[in-house]
């Protein structure tokens, strides 16, 4: 019996077999769970449907999180095939990549409200529509970075954006856990080269400099990241929520 025999779970932002989703679908799918997907557009869907076959998964829905519309409409379609659900990983985040570089200031208006809706604000909607699908004792889990903490160059309004998010797993862990017992973790992992870090100015030195100065003296990698994931969403971590997993070779704990 796999750690998530059976448990129903939602994959929200795959981009491709890079993807930190990916490592997490990887995982949950080797210890037993049946997995669903979303695409963003007909250029998204052309990668996610092979990586939806791959994990024997038939529930592939085109939602756009920045529309209530397409977030209602999945809600709709999980219900139909499912009936309930177990978990929900949102590993979705983005910024107009002219904001990813230079200094944080020179952001514009629309930049900085897109930033926050997609990255931040798309999780607690996601709550707020599923909450009534949730079995007792689900599982809702984000990703973010160090950047939501510290300043790291050239990440700007992602950083801002991922300590919002940061903040929405500690309320949304107090409001889901009284209602339903469903717990709210987050995992702040390590630099990796994904779709999405391809946006960040000089991505490749930040990650240079992480591997240089954390004590495992390297990176991490999308599997590692999926093992941290399947422990936060299993029995396993039943006492803990409202909770930010660093999974960084522990490049977060170095001061100087």
């Amino acid at each position: 019996m796999g750690l998530l025999q059976g448990k129903k779970a939602l994959i929200l932002g795959i981009a491709n077999n890079k993807s930190i989703a990916y490592g997490i679908a990887k995982a949950f799918h080797r210890e037993g769970a049946i997995l669903g997907f979303n695409y963003m557009d007909e250029r998204i869907e052309k990668r996610v449907r092979p990586i939806a076959e791959e994990f024997n998964s038939d529930l592939v829905v085109k939602c756009d999180v920045s529309l209530d519309e397409d977030i209602k409409n999945l809600k709709e379609a999980v219900k139909d095939k499912w009936g309930s659900i177990d978990i929900i990983v949102h590993s979705i985040a983005y910024a107009n990549k002219e904001y990813l570089k230079d200094y944080y200031y020179k952001v514009d208006r629309k930049s900085f409200l897109e930033a926050m809706d997609i990255s931040v604000y798309s999780f607690t909607a996601i709550a707020r529509e599923f909450l009534d699908l949730f079995n007792e004792g689900g599982n809702l889990l984000t990703l973010s970075y160090y950047g939501a903490e510290k300043v790291v160059f050239n990440y700007n309004v992602m950083g801002v954006a991922k300590a919002a998010l940061e903040a929405s797993v500690k309320y949304l862990s107090r409001d889901l856990g009284e209602l339903k017992g469903i717990r709210v973790n987050g995992i702040s992992a390590g630099p990796i080269k994904t779709l999405a870090a391809s946006g960040i100015s000089q991505f490749s030195q930040i990650q240079k400099i992480a591997s240089e100065k954390s004590p495992l003296k390297r990176t991490v990698s999308i599997e590692e990241v999926g093992n941290a994931a399947l422990f936060l969403c299993s029995d396993l971590a039943s006492g803990i929520t409202g909770e930010i997993l660093y999974v960084d070779a522990g490049y977060h704990i170095i001061g100087m």
